[in-house]
């Protein structure tokens, strides 16, 4: 990732920051569109499936941005390491979160493509992941949620002083959406089987599949 290097293009540690911020946002939003879907699942499971599947795009973004931030830290780059690391709790946090993340969400993709009749085990661990990763979640934003309003405000406004790069995470984050937007497109056909099976009516509608 060259282009992540140079602060002139990118904005730096600082840019790198505010790129985690603003994904970070889309993805509050997005999630809590996907957790209202949860609450009425039999009737809302394509919408819950499609933005599963969009959030993809964005969550891979935030991974990467979370991820080269450790990289360069511990390399020893000098920006990096003037930023300092994240709160020892939270740095302990950070590899479960990864982990919670990605089985949240792969058990969802593939609990999609199996369909019902092949549901075990994907649906207890897409379950218990949801479970241990939403706590894991609650702490993370609400360590962070303060300083949301600033950076934010900061990228809208192009910060003082201007930190480089807004059009490079303008387009990572629009082509993350792109992505997941593709994703979404071409696999929600696959919600069908789920409908058609009866398994939602027979279990009632508290079973997070997408």
């Amino acid at each position: 990732m060259p282009a992540l290097s140079e602060p002139g293009r990118s904005g730096g540690a600082e840019g790198n920051e505010r790129l985690t911020v603003i994904t970070g946002t889309v993805l509050l939003i997005l999630l809590a569109a996907e957790g209202f879907t949860i609450l009425r699942l039999s009737s809302l499971l394509t919408l819950h499936f499609f933005l599963g599947m969009l959030l993809l795009g964005p969550v891979a973004l935030k991974a990467g941005s979370v991820t080269y931030r450790f990289f360069r830290y511990y390399s020893g780059n000098e920006p990096y390491r003037r930023k300092g690391p994240p709160h020892p709790l939270l740095r302990i946090l950070g590899p479960f979160i990864m982990l919670l993340t990605i089985g949240v969400f792969g058990s969802g993709v593939i609990l999609g493509l199996v369909g019902p009749s092949a549901r075990q085990p994907w649906l207890l661990l897409h379950k218990a992941t949801f479970i241990l990763w939403f706590g894991a979640m609650a702490i993370h934003v609400l360590a962070y949620i303060r300083r949301l309003p600033r950076l934010l405000s900061a990228e809208a406004r192009g910060g003082t002083p201007a930190i480089g790069g807004r059009g490079v995470r303008l387009s990572l984050l629009t082509a993350s959406l792109a992505a997941g937007l593709v994703i979404a497109l071409l696999t929600v056909h696959d919600v069908g089987v789920w409908q058609t099976s009866g398994f939602l009516t027979h279990h009632g509608h508290h079973h997070r599949i997408g």
